[in-house]
């Protein structure tokens, strides 16, 4: 279960790279890697510049037009498979 109260951190093993609105996560040390669409990029975007899981949720919920409930399984879903993948860590906020 992924606590909402936390903070999304990027390992120094993980490369970032954007084009065109899509992105790419790199784990060097694993070679562990993740495409991800506009929305992930963006959704990545707020992971890592928002104090917590929370505020990124939140300011996704203004940003797209989607329930509360799917949004939050959404984000769920995208962190357990970039936790998955040592391609994100969570820390205590």
């Amino acid at each position: 279960m992924i606590s909402f109260a936390s903070k999304v951190c990027r390992p120094d093993t993980v490369l970032f790279r954007e084009l065109e609105g899509e992105s790419v996560l790199l784990n060097l040390k694993t070679e562990s890697y993740l495409g991800l669409d506009q929305i992930g990029t963006r959704m990545w975007a707020l992971f890592t510049t928002r104090p917590s899981v929370q505020a990124a949720y939140e300011a996704l919920l203004t940003e797209y037009d989607v329930s509360p409930e799917v949004l939050r399984k959404d984000v769920e879903a995208l962190l357990e498979q970039m936790i998955e993948h040592g391609l994100v860590e969570l820390k205590d906020a």
